[in-house]
């Protein structure tokens, strides 16, 4: 074994020990402060908001880095005005949110009360994926911090710059245990997930999902699992395809595609699918103006083996005999332009893979029933994008499928209004986080429920068959089935 080698194990073993040692301080701390208050909880959230405020720059630029370009608006837009949203809502309703729920008492139990009391977790672990790694590591942070909890989070392997600004911003403000960093240093991912944690939100693919999943059932660790899958737009005939063409081609070129809950593929009606396609192109040269390399506008495709896999699905489909049409010139580096595809066939790639780039399949459709039959034959996705002006078509169409949520008429925002919450369904994910959805799904519901000084419950006891007790039977179960009791009493041996 070579010096590389050893230093490599050495710093292993160093991480794989930093992050036990960050999750047993964690849980003293938590244990030693298992409820903070209303006060405490608002000054947290905001010294993350005066922090993010202070690093945006920084934090562009870091994400620009590890992309290999990553456009500076697009990392302000969608990153940190996302999160600067979510905090601010928090910051708003944490005091209405940490109030105990009053809840009505069975009629047997008249007099006295029931309630609800939210209480922190414990430890939450938060498992940040690439394409947005600080909205996507904020977002859960908020919400388990305005819950009262304690974090720990892993940053993605690909992001080094954007994890080592991230954790210089969370380490001026707040202790290591209470929020904590773990970044590319962490070889072993199941080191993170096997940790005992009280909850655990996971952003990533499916399949890493499922692994997620099975690690944490080994401590009944409760998972919230917000995963992706192919996210259907479906254009009505009553809806103006030039209007559809552009919010679609926005959302398949905003970061470049690597969003999950871009549009994976567009539904429209087979007459008008040459209208849509022109529509698109016409949109995307107009967005980046006919080109994409050294595009100010335009993020690259994050790393080689990202652009590998986006190549290797168009390959597959030429192959099988779909029509490839970039919308603008192919530069000699990774700011991929947006590729329109028809001609699909059930068997390509294309129509089987979460896509997570700019690659937008077109498949023509002759009903609204065929149209359905369509989404509803595959994975439930994490969003469905409805473009009519027609209310009765779209109820429809929202009453005959699933998705983790839905935009009417446009793409994306219903990811970012904090007041709802965001998570899948299926495939698409488990669970909810975001406003009082997220801090619901990362406290514990706890029942109090309180006798009555005098309440007569002894009438409840031993022996049975009291006369308070047979008339409380009486009233609530009625009468037996005196048929079905001789019949029994018949079929005893």
């Amino acid at each position: 074994m070579n010096d590389t080698t050893d230093l490599q194990h050495v710093a292993a073993a160093a991480a794989n020990a930093r992050v036990l040692r960050l999750f047993h301080d964690q849980r003293a701390a938590f244990l030693a402060d298992p409820g903070p208050a209303a006060a405490v909880r608002r000054g947290r959230l905001k010294a993350l908001k005066r922090q993010v405020q202070r690093y945006q720059d920084l934090l562009a630029e870091a994400m620009s880095s590890d992309f290999g370009y990553r456009s500076p608006a697009e990392s302000k837009m969608l990153d940190l005005l996302g999160s600067m949203l979510e905090i601010n809502h928090a910051i708003s309703h944490v005091r209405r949110w940490m109030q105990p729920s009053r809840r009505s008492t069975e009629l047997l139990f008249l007099s006295n009360s029931v309630e609800v009391r939210y209480q922190p977790k414990g430890v939450v672990g938060v498992i940040v994926p690439w394409n947005f790694p600080i909205y996507l590591a904020l977002g859960p942070l908020i919400a388990a911090l305005t819950a009262g909890n304690r974090v720990m989070i892993k940053m993605p392997e690909v992001t080094p710059a954007t994890n080592a600004v991230l954790k210089r911003l969370l380490g001026e403000i707040f202790a290591e245990d209470l929020v904590a960093l773990v970044g590319e240093e962490l070889q072993d991912p199941n080191v993170f997930t096997a940790l005992p944690f009280n909850h655990i939100v996971f952003t990533g693919s499916p399949a890493v999902g499922k692994i997620v999943m099975r690690t944490a059932a080994e401590n009944l660790t409760p998972v919230t699992l917000e995963l992706g899958g192919k996210s259907p737009a479906l254009v009505t005939r009553n809806y103006a395809i030039a209007d559809a063409a552009t919010r679609i081609t926005h959302g398949k070129s905003a970061n470049a595609g690597q969003i999950c809950v871009s549009p994976d593929y567009a539904l429209v009606p087979r007459e008008r699918t040459d209208e849509f396609v022109a529509g698109v192109r016409r949109t995307f040269q107009r967005f980046y103006d006919n080109r994409t390399e050294g595009n100010a506008d335009y993020t690259a495709i994050v790393n080689d083996r990202q652009f590998d896999r986006i190549q290797a699905l168009l390959d597959d489909a030429r192959a099988k005999g779909a029509k490839v049409e970039a919308c603008a010139p192919v530069g000699a580096g990774r700011q991929l332009p947006l590729h329109i595809v028809t001609g699909l066939r059930p068997d390509m790639r294309v129509m089987n893979e979460e896509l997570f780039g700019p690659i937008l399949p077109v498949v023509p459709y002759d009903t609204m029933d065929e149209a359905i039959a369509f989404i509803n034959a595959r994975p439930r996705p994490l969003a469905l994008y409805c473009f009519s002006h027609d209310d009765a078509e779209r109820d429809r169409l929202l009453h005959r499928t699933h998705s983790g949520g839905v935009a009417v008429n446009d793409w994306g925002w219903q990811v970012v209004n904090h007041d709802a919450p965001f998570g899948g369904i299926g495939n698409s994910g488990m669970g909810t986080y975001h406003g009082e959805e997220g801090f619901r799904e990362l406290s514990h519901a706890r029942t109090v429920f309180q006798r009555q000084r005098f309440f007569p419950v002894g009438l409840f006891y031993p022996p049975y068959g009291g006369f308070v007790q047979r008339l409380a039977m009486k009233f609530f179960l009625g009468s037996a089935d005196p048929a079905l009791t001789a019949q029994a009493s018949e079929e005893k041996p």
